[in-house]
């Protein structure tokens, strides 16, 4: 009895040794531009392409990533899990854009917020949008990757 006992304790021993590994030691974590990268890579369709991280904002437990992806814009949504790992929810790339707006999921304890993903490439200057009866301009700078912020006017 005591025998089956060992055996059992031993067994759940390396089961929870080899959980801790796995999450602790896991190199997609989405903790830095090197693991985000690794993880942009690891999704099916999306491995072996130049990708260059350009922003990287934290709202609440989500993390939202701007980034270059074989010089096209793109972005993805990552949400901190309980270990406070990042895993991927969702990711978007614009092919054959040098400018692009993108509207991230946030929490709704956060205001609304337009992300811009612009390319090298680029040569538009400023962008006008009509949002909710107001106008959201943005400069950007030609020539340079870049991934500014902006907010969204709500209606009052």
């Amino acid at each position: 009895m005591k025998f089956n006992s060992f055996k059992l304790n031993v067994f759940i021993i390396i089961l929870i040794l080899g959980f801790s590994m796995h999450h602790f030691h896991n190199p997609l974590h989405g903790k830095d531009k090197e693991s985000i990268v690794k993880v942009i890579h690891s999704i099916e369709g999306y491995a072996d392409k130049p990708t260059e991280i350009l922003d990287i904002k934290d709202f609440d437990d989500v993390r939202v990533v701007g980034f270059l992806y074989n010089n096209n814009p793109a972005y993805m949504t990552l949400y901190k899990n309980v270990w406070g790992n990042y895993k991927w929810k969702s990711i978007e790339v614009r092919n054959d854009e040098t400018l692009s707006a993108f509207l991230p999921s946030l929490p709704q304890n956060i205001p609304p917020k337009m992300m811009y993903v612009s390319t090298f490439d680029n040569k538009l200057t400023t962008s006008e949008v009509d949002v909710n009866g107001q106008l959201v301009k943005q400069q950007f700078p030609t020539n340079r990757a870049f991934a500014p912020w902006v907010d969204i006017p709500t209606h009052d």
